[in-house]
């Protein structure tokens, strides 16, 4: 059904051409329509694109402008004069009638000197521009109300196949499309629900047609965590889910045309703001500032979103695996906010120790700097979170890491970091780190090694088992620890002493002498309860005596 241009009159044709020309030039440059006719600086309609500014002027003479008709030529001539004072690239006159050619030459005419190219939209190009857009057109010529009894009623009768479900979909989705020119409903349905999605037509729909929703609530029932999460997402633009239980909704207003706009009470609202995307590659910088204002450390990490609201802008970014989320306000003196949480499972030692040293960060406290692709957005001072306990269980955790990690990469055997261990192993990771480094260390569980004679009498097994202390060092052929369920091997290490005493000596040398000695154990323990010194084969030799270096390990006193 095409439009009745002879009847719907001025307010209804320029609304018509207006919605039109949005939906035609809406995707290639910026159209804006200007109140006010006679007053409106020779632009009814003005698009501007890469070519240039192109006006359209609306006149509803549906009968057109014949020469008999001297005062509608004298306006559309006043005008054109009017709009060359903006320098258009193309002036287009659009009208409801049909030119007839006295017209069409009477248009041509109005360019005189002007560089300007001359159209004219008449009704032929009026209906087969509508055409193109059939759910435009039906906003304006269908009778939505016994269209959609109609459709009610159709959905009453039966379903035969899958087939005949989606046509009828199809055919609502196509009714739902013609209720408005620049909106439409998208829908679908979940069990009971029927879940509606307001979608836009054309890129300007919001600036033609705006949509908006005035909510009213009751702050007084509100939790203190609903409060604060209202305060993140609407003060900020934080990209998070905040549910307003029906209590804590007063009223609901949607704000827009006729038949979208109503109030609603009882309502639970869905709050999922939509943040704005990072660019391709932006990145972020977190520094902390040390005394004067130097770095004294930095931490790079990427940016998942950032947002903004009526109290600051928030930023959402990720470093070395923690997720962070800054709050800074707009206004100069308030303290800015950050929460963050990170998962420590499953990362190797190195990956959880950069972490864990982000984490010491932030619990200290402290100035920073927060740059976004090497500019700043933000500084200030965060609060210090953490109590002394728990910096030095972060800092005993972090020595943890760093052992581990010289460890797997001396061993070349890399996992996950187990953050359940014993005791003991936590002691021999701490000794197998330090030998790796070249350390000769006391071993903290070895005060005795227990050796198998295997029956040969030999001077020096004398000497040893005579009862006076010796200096002794045995080299086994490899050294192991365990770690969880892993077993790894540091290589060749040596232990030693240089007072040791056989505590069965006297005993097992009778029994030498006897020559039933073979698989006699002597138990070889150093003097004075002390433990045996440990280094690690090929270690460099600085000339010095092997002064065993301390263990270093908090919470545990250093053997003897």
């Amino acid at each position: 059904m095409a439009i009745d241009w002879d009847r719907i009159g001025q307010p209804a044709f320029d609304r018509h051409v207006e919605a039109l020309l949005y939906r035609v030039f809406a995707h290639h440059g910026e159209v804006t329509p200007v109140n006010g006719r006679g007053g409106d600086g020779g632009i009814d309609v003005g698009v501007t694109t890469e070519a240039g500014l192109r006006i359209f002027q609306l006149k509803y003479y549906p009968d057109g402008f014949p020469g008999s008709m001297k005062g509608r030529r004298a306006s559309i001539k006043k005008s054109f004069n009017r709009a060359m004072q903006h320098g258009p690239v193309e002036w287009t006159l659009v009208v409801p009638c049909t030119l007839s050619p006295s017209d069409r030459a009477y248009v041509n005419r109005l360019r005189g000197q002007h560089s300007v190219r001359i159209t004219a939209m008449d009704r032929a190009e009026l209906d087969s521009r509508f055409a193109q857009y059939p759910d435009l057109e039906a906003s304006f010529t269908r009778d939505q109300l016994r269209e959609a009894a109609r459709d009610f009623n159709q959905e009453k009768a039966l379903l035969f196949d899958p087939e005949d479900l989606a046509q009828r979909i199809f055919a609502l989705g196509i009714r739902a499309d013609n209720v408005d020119p620049d909106w439409t409903w998208d829908f679908e349905r979940q069990g009971r629900m029927v879940k509606r999605t307001l979608r836009a037509k054309h890129p300007q729909a919001h600036t033609v047609s705006p949509v908006s929703l005035t909510l009213t609530g009751r702050p007084e029932v509100m939790s203190p965590s609903l409060k604060a999460a209202l305060t993140r997402s609407l003060g900020f633009g934080t990209a998070e889910e905040v549910v307003l239980p029906p209590e804590t909704v007063e009223s609901l207003t949607v704000n827009g045309p006729a038949w979208l706009a109503k109030t609603v009470v009882d309502a639970e609202v869905i709050w999922r703001p939509a943040p704005r995307p990072p660019a391709s590659g932006e990145s972020m910088e977190l520094a902390f500032l040390g005394a004067h204002g130097s770095v004294a450390a930095r931490y790079a990490g990427t940016v998942n979103s950032t947002g903004s609201g009526g109290l600051g802008i928030s930023i959402d970014a990720e470093i070395h695996g923690a997720r962070l989320q800054f709050m800074l306000p707009f206004s100069e003196g308030a303290v800015p906010a950050l929460s963050y949480s990170f998962e420590l499972a499953g990362r190797s030692p190195s990956e959880a120790a950069r972490i864990l040293s982000l984490h010491q960060r932030l619990m200290r406290g402290g100035d920073f700097d927060l740059m976004l692709n090497g500019m700043s957005v933000g500084s200030g001072t965060l609060a210090g979170c953490g109590s002394d306990d728990d910096l030095e269980e972060t800092q005993n955790l972090l020595l943890y890491l760093s052992d581990l990690d010289v460890i797997q990469r001396h061993c070349e055997n890399y996992f996950p970091a187990p953050f359940t261990f014993s005791g003991t192993e936590r002691i021999m990771v701490r000794l197998a780190r330090l030998i790796i480094e070249g350390r000769c260390m006391v071993h903290p569980l070895l005060t005795t090694i227990t050796a198998t004679l295997n029956g040969t009498m030999d001077p020096a097994i004398e000497t040893v088992l005579g009862g006076e202390p010796q200096c002794l060092r045995f080299t086994p052929p490899n050294f192991e620890i365990t770690i969880g369920n892993r077993t790894l091997d540091i290589g060749t290490v040596h232990f030693l002493h240089h007072r040791i005493v056989a505590t069965n000596g006297a005993d097992a040398l009778s029994t030498l002498r006897s020559g039933q000695g073979a698989g006699t154990k002597v138990l070889l323990c150093p003097t004075d309860g002390e433990h045996y010194r440990v280094f690690l084969d090929g270690a460099p030799d600085d000339g010095l005596p092997l002064i065993p270096a301390p263990l270093e390990l908090p919470g545990f006193p250093e053997p003897r």
